[in-house]
């Protein structure tokens, strides 16, 4: 299932010669702490050729890390980044230069706050005005009082591991549905982290429901998949295979997984 080019859109790179920051929720253990070159080799056995980078959460607002893996990458990195609600016009600037296409906001973690602190309305409308994607990651029910403040302040979403349903709970359940309008007004979905909604397990079959939801309400055109490797804080051992394979079951046409791997992300992402 290789394309000439191919990219996994979710992955988080770690660096040993970057402290974690003092606040930070988690500690991943250092099995679960791939650096951006171990990536690389990830990559390159399965056939995969770009990747989109999301900011360790570990890091905090400190995207070294993530930035120097983008430098190194020959142009086959990009990256959405941690950032303050206090970022300046100008540092959101240097980011982008880096090679940052979007910031990611954790309602998982941090509930509503990072959308009602202060500066969350002015980051809000400096995302918009430099095109940026808000990356949302939420599980269960958290989108829907957040749906009102990303609607009112007009940016681009894309939704992390599509939306992280309760898979007990159907598709009908309200989070999902949320996330399921936002997809017909055109926003972007990363089919990515079966195993983090998964009740069965692998091969993770109880969330193709929920696939095929993203798939119609998103469009094929605005779906893009990632694996979520190194699979921090996951309990037991994951592999990359398992999850990649899913991508086939979930679309059997070639054309269609080429538009997902690809042909989506150099256009969303403009990669080389």
């Amino acid at each position: 299932m290789t394309t000439a080019r191919a990219a996994d859109c979710h992955a988080h790179v770690f660096c040993k010669d970057h402290p974690y920051a003092p606040e930070a929720l988690y500690r991943p253990d250092p099995s679960q702490a791939g650096t951006a070159a171990k990536f690389r080799s990830v990559l390159d056995a399965h056939g995969l050729t770009h990747g989109l980078l999301v900011g360790a959460g570990p890091y905090g607002s400190d995207n070294r890390c993530m930035l120097e893996a983008i430098a190194k990458s020959d142009g086959h990195f990009k990256g959405i980044a941690l950032v303050r609600a206090d970022i300046s016009e100008r540092e959101m600037a240097a980011l982008v230069t880096g090679g940052v296409v979007g910031i990611r906001i954790n309602l998982l973690n941090h509930g509503l706050r990072p959308l009602i602190e202060p500066g969350a309305d002015h980051l809000l409308a400096l995302m918009k005005e430099m095109q940026l994607f808000v990356q949302i990651q939420f599980q269960k029910d958290e989108l829907v009082p957040a749906a009102p403040i990303l609607r009112k302040a007009g940016v681009r979403v894309m939704f992390d591991h599509f939306g992280r349903p309760d898979v007990a709970r159907g598709v009908s359940q309200p989070g999902f549905q949320e996330m399921l309008a936002f997809g017909h007004e055109g926003h972007v979905v990363k089919l990515s982290g079966p195993f983090r909604s998964s009740i069965e397990g692998d091969p993770y079959r109880d969330v193709d429901p929920f696939i095929a939801a993203a798939i119609e309400a998103f469009t094929l055109n605005n779906c893009v998949w990632g694996s979520d490797w190194p699979f921090v804080r996951m309990d037991e051992r994951m592999d990359y295979g398992p999850a990649y394979a899913c991508l086939k079951r979930w679309l059997p046409d070639a054309q269609d997984r080429q538009r997902v791997l690809w042909d989506n992300p150099q256009r969303l992402f403009e990669f080389q």
